[in-house]
C-alpha cells in the first residue's frame, strides 16, 4: 500500500463538453436508466410473485435483471449528475467502488448469459431429463459460482489499479472509472495490470462464448430435427433474440478490452461503453422476457389484480 498516490479525487471527462448537448443527453440517459431500472425491477417482482415462473429459466432471468440493475446504477446516475450539474469529480473511494461493482457485475452477466444458454440446451435437447439436470440445487450452485467468479475477478483488478501512482493527471478520459482509461493516467508501470486485464478478460469472454456457441449449435441441430414448423419458428425466434443481445454485449466487450493499449481510442471506447453500461440493461427485459408469453400473462394478471383492487374493473 506504500505506492498509493496522494490523489484524493478524479475528474471524469464525460461523453462531451458541448454545453448545448448537456440537457438533451441528460433527458435521454434519464429515460434509458428509468426504463432499465423499472423494467428489470418489474421483471424481478413478476418472477417472485407468480409461482408459474418459478422455473430454472426464470431463476436465471431474475438474476440477470438484478445484475443489470446493479451495474447500470453504478454508472448511469453519476453520468446524469454530470450532465445536470456539471460536476465531474469523483472521490478515490467512489472511483474504486464504481470500478468494483461495474467489473464484478459485467463479468457476472457474461457468466449468467452462458448459464442461460446451457439451460436452454438442456430444455431443447434433453427435455425428458430437464427436471433432473436443472434442479434447484444445480441452479443455485451455478449462479453462486457466477457471483463468486465476478467478485474475485473484480477484486483483483481494483487491487492492482489502486496500488498505482497517479502523478501525471487526475483527469480520466471516460464517463466512468473503467480500467483502461485509469491505466492511461498512471505514472507507474502498468504492464502487470494490462496483462492481467487481457488474460482475465480473454478467459472470461472466450469461456462464455464457447459455452454459448457450443450450446446453440446443439440447439439448432435439435430444432432442425423438429417435425413441427411452428415449434421450429418459435425456437428460432427465441434463439435469435438471445444471440442478438449476446452479440452486442460481447462485441462491445471484445472491442473495449481485448485489444492492445496502443490501439485504444478513448472516444470510440466511450461509444462502445454506452451500449453495455446503459443500453443493454434497458434491452434485456424486452429481448429475454417481455416477448415471452408466460411473462405477458403474468403481467396481465398483476395489472388485473391492481385494477380490481382499485375498483376500476368488475
Amino acid at each position: 500500500m506504500e505506492n498509493i498516490s496522494e490523489v484524493t479525487e478524479f475528474i471524469l471527462a464525460g461523453l462531451t463538453d458541448a454545453p448545448e448537448l448537456q440537457i438533451p443527453l441528460f433527458i435521454i440517459f434519464t429515460l434509458i436508466y428509468l426504463i432499465a431500472l423499472f423494467g428489470n425491477l418489474g421483471m424481478i417482482m413478476l418472477i417472485l410473485l407468480d409461482s408459474r415462473l418459478h422455473t430454472p429459466m426464470y431463476f436465471f432471468l431474475c438474476n440477470l435483471s438484478l445484475v443489470d440493475c446493479v451495474y447500470a446504477s453504478a454508472i448511469t446516475p453519476k453520468v446524469m449528475e454530470g450532465f445536470l450539474t456539471g460536476s465531474k469529480t469523483i472521490s478515490l473511494n467512489g472511483c474504486a467502488a464504481q470500478m468494483f461493482f461495474f467489473v464484478a457485475f459485467i463479468a457476472i452477466e457474461s457468466l449468467i448469459l452462458a448459464s442461460m444458454a446451457y439451460d436452454r440446451h438442456a430444455a431443447v435437447c434433453k427435455p425428458l431429463h430437464y427436471t433432473t439436470i436443472m434442479t434447484s440445487t444445480t441452479c443455485i450452485l451455478i449462479v453462486t459460482c457466477c457471483y463468486m467468479c465476478g467478485i474475485l475477478q473484480s477484486s483483483v483488478h481494483v487491487a492492482l489499479a489502486f496500488c498505482l501512482s497517479f502523478c501525471h493527471s487526475n483527469v480520466i478520459n471516460h464517463f466512468f472509472c473503467d480500467i483502461p482509461p485509469l491505466l492511461d493516467i498512471s505514472c507507474s508501470d502498468t504492464h502487470t495490470n494490462e496483462i492481467t486485464l487481457l488474460v482475465l478478460a480473454t478467459l472470461d469472454v472466450v469461456f462464455t462464448l464457447l459455452v454459448i456457441l457450443n450450446t446453440y449449435l446443439l440447439i439448432f441441430i435439435a430444432i432442425l430435427r423438429m417435425r413441427s414448423a411452428e415449434a421450429q419458428r418459435k425456437a428460432f425466434s427465441t434463439c435469435a433474440s438471445h444471440l442478438i443481445t449476446v452479440s452486442i454485449f460481447f462485441g462491445s466487450l471484445i472491442f473495449m478490452y481485448l485489444q492492445p493499449s496502443f490501439n485504444h481510442s478513448m472516444d470510440t471506447d466511450k461509444i462502445a461503453s454506452v451500449f453495455y453500461t446503459m443500453v443493454i440493461p434497458m434491452l434485456n427485459p424486452v429481448v429475454y422476457s417481455l416477448r415471452n408469453k408466460e411473462v405477458k400473462n403474468a403481467f396481465k394478471k398483476v395489472v388485473e389484480k391492481l385494477m380490481s383492487s382499485f375498483h376500476l374493473v368488475d
